[in-house]
């Protein structure tokens, strides 16, 4: 019998945890899903209101002014990300918010949205 790669049984966990933490995380319309995404290079979050199936806001790095992310690290540019993504949910009148890590570890970059998130006023 071969052995599985590496990268095969890394895919198979990921998945695992993502089918699990999905299981357990929904969102409506009073309390949307923050869901983050993490690229190489980049980060990006949603808040999905799942009963719909519609996004109400997103966010990305991207958006962020070019001064306030010069010379900083990537996680605090996810930290500014929460931020962003806590200002515009406040304006919609968004308060409270159910976090989905998908299938990424809370740490890091994704964990650094989290904080950026509580600290601009949303509840977890």
């Amino acid at each position: 019998m071969r052995p599985k790669n590496k990268q095969k049984i890394l895919k198979e966990k990921r998945e695992r945890r993502h089918k699990r933490q999905r299981s357990r995380v929904s969102g409506t319309k009073e309390r949307p899903r923050l869901s983050v995404f993490r690229s190489r290079y980049h980060i990006y979050c949603q808040l999905i209101d799942d009963n719909q199936g519609r996004t109400l806001i997103s966010t990305k790095d991207q958006d962020l002014e070019e001064k306030d992310k010069k010379g900083k690290k990537p996680t605090e540019i996810a930290f500014l990300v929460g931020q962003l993504i806590a200002k515009r949910a406040k304006e919609k009148g968004i308060q409270k918010v159910v976090f989905d890590k998908g299938w990424y570890k809370y740490h890091g970059r994704v964990k650094a949205v989290a904080e950026g998130a509580r600290k601009g006023g949303l509840q977890f």
